[in-house]
């Protein structure tokens, strides 16, 4: 695996920056219809830029994205979206066919057509990752020209899945905001070190308010239905086989869901990936660091 030094700024060939208008740089909310649901979506950088899309894990929303799509608004157009389920995005009615990889990818191709965007990069964390890699060996394939993979792969260990199934499927409920946000400070530890100002944003960007008026992270728990009805859906070697273009693997160097020799085996077969590991971080590096921007800065711009 390469060490996170070989990519860091020193060695990196870089693009020109820009030149871009403060009211370029974003963020921008707005929402789109997609494949019969509501997406929210956080835009950054100028509408004429490449486009990046910046995908989030499983439990979370678009703004997990905040601080590498800030660093990158100088260059790209950062399309984050809120999964349906998650955020400000619509919840499905029918959770068992929805919630799942498939119908995540077909909202993925329903979200560029509705952009105009005809090719895009892919930054995803975690399911983000594992819905850009089906895309870009499918339904996506030619229209996503790179991919970034934030600590997942085309197989996870069933260990860690049931860690995260655990917590994520009994969401709990709190009577203050800044219960929920040690609550996230716990669960989260592995994300890396997070500023009390990145922690707060993390809480108050991924809270909803009970009837009872407690508070609760900001997502539908059915979502989780996804290990029920598909529990294969994460064991993804075929699609890894067919992938015809340049792969980023970050890996958490503590990280209890890829596993390194899985991350190994990524890359040696397959796009053979570029594997580069994350100190101080389990599942899944947070992306808010200068370290970790440049690593994904070079891989973008190479």
């Amino acid at each position: 695996m390469a060490p996170l030094a070989a990519l860091l700024p020193s060695q990196a060939v870089s693009a020109p920056r820009a030149r871009v208008r403060a009211d370029e740089l974003g963020p921008r909310s707005r929402y789109v219809a997609c494949a019969g649901l509501e997406v929210h979506v956080t835009e950054w950088g100028p509408a004429e830029a490449p486009v990046l899309v910046a995908w989030h894990g499983l439990a979370r929303t678009g703004r997990d994205m905040d601080d590498i799509a800030a660093h990158l608004a100088l260059r790209w157009r950062v399309v984050c979206p809120d999964t349906p389920g998650r955020g400000l995005s619509q919840w499905s009615p029918d959770p068992a066919a929805d919630y799942c990889l498939d119908a995540y990818v077909r909202t993925a191709g329903a979200l560029l057509d509705a952009l105009g965007v005809a090719e895009a990069c892919w930054l995803g964390t975690s399911m983000g990752g594992a819905i850009g890699l089906v895309a870009a060996a499918g339904a996506l394939r030619g229209r996503i020209r790179r991919l970034v993979l934030n600590d997942i792969g085309p197989s996870l260990n069933p260990a860690a899945v049931e860690r995260i199934r655990a917590y994520a499927g009994r969401p709990p409920a709190f009577a203050t905001v800044t219960e929920l946000e040690r609550y996230f400070r716990t669960v989260y530890a592995p994300y890396g070190a997070l500023s009390d100002a990145q922690w707060r944003r993390l809480a108050e960007t991924s809270v909803r308010r009970l009837p009872d008026g407690r508070v609760t992270p900001h997502y539908d728990p059915a979502m989780v239905q996804q290990f029920v009805h598909h529990p294969r859906d994460y064991e993804r070697w075929d699609e890894w086989d067919r992938l015809d273009l340049p792969v980023l693997c970050l890996r958490g160097e503590d990280s209890d869901l890829l596993l390194r020799e899985t991350a190994e085996a990524m890359r040696v077969r397959g796009p053979r990936a570029v594997v580069v590991e994350i100190a101080g971080c389990g599942h899944a590096p947070a992306l808010n660091t200068p370290e970790q921007f440049a690593v994904v800065e070079r891989f973008l711009t190479a």
